[in-house]
């Protein structure tokens, strides 16, 4: 059945007033609904794919997979600013997914055939909205309450097929869920590790801050859903009756339930401001030529910074910013900010190393920002790897001052 509508975010619970408000604070679909309507969305788009890849549509009738990216985050202030509607709360949740991919597995040509790609993955016009919430993200009671259902309508998807009529015919559908839309806040928030401040400073592995600054290059992803359900049962338990510091150690920063598998990944927005920041402060250090100076005043290093922010406003324009946004980092990352700090750094040395920092991190930029990149920039991923190897060997011998532990 699936005329259901918009639903209550809330249905399925037994209601008392206290616990949902008469007028619901969360709407959804049903998920299963969802993508039954993304799916008949698409349904020129597959039928066309089985006609190009020269399948006789009246046999294909099952083998069909789709591949689901979900996503979700916070919505900051979404209060009313000025205006007589109904008083809303002022932060929000949203969750959505987009459909990848649809693959057809054949019986007479091995492997999968891919029927549909998304050409925009990235676009929001691709992304379907599935659940809206009135809750601030960091409210992990009322989050986790919320999203149940759908975490639950999801494992019951995962394990069934879905027949839709598609083409005139019935087809049968798997379903796989890709849980990559998460910034860092919210997948630490899935999945029961510590908040951003904390030790255990990465969502892909287990080293601690101190580690990493030791290590830039040999990195694997090991954390999983599977192993953070695990660790906190132990953190719950503490079976070896071990003190916090200990426990804590043991179960590497998972010390609350993780209620929905993602998987973490870093998008490209965040990957210019994380290394805008850190260059941000490199520029300041070879302002006030750190690599000579033992442990710099409070006072020195803020002259520092306003020489810079005084340079980076004369020569490019640019107007120092509270928080490190994603405009000012597209800025201060290119050749152009280099040779402007090069300006106030005394030694050719030092600016060599600055402009050569710079050119590697161009040169690996493409790569991350595009959306497919062994089409759009096939050149700089072959040379990605051997410019991220020279970048970490840059930064940990000229820069070592910065990045020896």
């Amino acid at each position: 059945c699936c005329n259901v509508g918009i639903i209550n975010g809330l249905s399925g619970w037994s209601s008392s007033l206290d616990d949902a408000p008469a007028d619901t604070i969360t709407r959804r679909f049903r998920y299963d609904v969802a993508l039954v309507s993304a799916l008949k969305d698409l349904e020129e788009d597959i039928m066309e794919g089985l006609r190009d890849s020269e399948l006789d549509d009246s046999v294909c009738t099952s083998g069909f997979s789709v591949m689901i990216k979900e996503s979700c985050d916070g919505m900051g202030d979404v209060s009313e600013k000025h205006g007589g509607g109904p008083a809303v709360p002022e932060k929000a949740v949203r969750f959505s997914f987009t459909i990848m991919s649809v693959t057809l597995v054949t019986d007479d040509k091995e492997g999968e055939v891919t029927i549909f790609t998304e050409p925009k993955p990235n676009s929001e016009l691709s992304c379907k909205p599935l659940c809206h919430i009135f809750v601030d993200e960091s409210d992990h009671e009322t989050l986790t309450a919320v999203l149940a259902p759908i975490v639950a309508e999801r494992n019951a998807m995962k394990e069934s097929r879905l027949i839709l009529s598609i083409g005139g015919l019935p087809r049968s559908f798997r379903f796989h869920f890709r849980g990559t839309g998460y910034d860092e806040k919210m997948v630490r928030e899935m999945e029961g590790l510590e908040a951003s401040g904390s030790t255990y400073v990465c969502t892909l592995c287990d080293t601690t801050r101190s580690e990493a600054s030791k290590n830039m290059v040999l990195h694997s992803i090991t954390r999983s859903h599977e192993e953070n359900l695990e660790r906190y049962e132990i953190w719950r338990k503490n079976p070896y009756s071990e003190s916090v510091d200990e426990l804590r150690d043991r179960v590497k920063g998972v010390s609350a339930k993780p209620f929905m598998e993602t998987q973490p990944t870093l998008d490209a927005l965040h990957c210019d401001i994380g290394n805008a920041t850190e260059f941000y402060k490199i520029f300041q250090d070879e302002i006030g030529e750190v690599y000579t100076k033992v442990n710099p005043s409070r006072e020195e290093r803020r002259s520092w910074r306003a020489a810079l922010d005084k340079q980076l406003r004369k020569k490019l324009r640019l107007k120092p910013v509270m928080r490190m946004n994603g405009n000012y980092a597209r800025k201060l990352m290119t050749q152009e900010a280099a040779e402007a700090v090069c300006e106030l750094v005394p030694t050719e040395e030092r600016r060599e190393a600055l402009r050569e920092l710079m050119r590697l991190y161009l040169q690996m930029k493409p790569v991350w920002r595009a959306t497919c990149p062994a089409k759009e920039c096939p050149d700089q991923l072959c040379r990605y790897s051997f410019n991220s190897q020279r970048f970490a060997d840059l930064l940990s011998s000229t820069f070592k001052y910065r990045y020896n532990g």
